[in-house]
């Protein structure tokens, strides 16, 4: 009998503190992904889709997650002349930026995450662009099952090269700074 208490009392206890994990899967069409690159003297901007994600909360830690972003699907919304917009869009999806034709999406896989303090936790994990993996840190703030946050992206380590003086001497004011912007908004189903 004491042993049958004892097994129950373990049970109990494992059961407490047992952490609960729960994947979270990402409503593409509420979530989205704005993106801003600078330029000497100027900036230009726009969205991104987001095709698919998920992510995995054990306790409140983010333990995993992986997003995949259409980078076909990329937008300018800062430009109204249709033809210069159509232009912009063009070369972006060429092989002077993103090559989309070789390279449809873009990843980020999350490896961890520190707990939710305050609603904020920081996170880590690989972001690929053009096939090229790289780690990245950074910040995710919650608001129930909202989720956001902002990249800074460094192009030139996913050699995105056209007028980054990362590789170019002499561009003066054809300068394109070499990070860019995402701001991400994740909605959770």
């Amino acid at each position: 009998m004491k042993t049958l208490k004892l097994l129950f009392a373990v049970a109990i206890l494992l059961a407490t503190t047992h952490t609960y994990s729960q994947t979270n899967q990402v409503d593409t069409d509420k979530s989205s992904v704005k993106w801003e690159g600078k330029k000497i003297g100027g900036s230009h901007n726009g969205a991104i889709l987001l095709k698919e994600g998920s992510f995995t909360l054990k306790g409140s830690k983010i333990t995993e997650g992986t997003f995949i972003i259409d980078m076909a699907s990329i937008s300018n919304a800062d430009i109204e002349d249709k033809d210069y917009k159509a232009k912009l869009i063009g070369h972006l999806k060429s092989d002077d930026f993103f090559s989309v034709e070789k390279y449809p999406t873009a990843t980020l896989k999350v490896t961890g995450s520190t707990a939710f303090k305050n609603d904020i936790a920081k996170v880590t994990g690989d972001l690929t662009i053009k096939g090229q993996t790289h780690p990245i840190d950074f910040e995710v703030s919650k608001n129930g099952h909202i989720f956001t946050t902002q990249l800074t992206v460094d192009r030139a380590q996913y050699d995105i090269r056209y007028g980054s003086k990362s590789f170019f001497d002499n561009l003066g004011d054809k300068v394109i700074y070499d990070d860019f912007t995402l701001d991400i908004s994740i909605v959770t189903k």
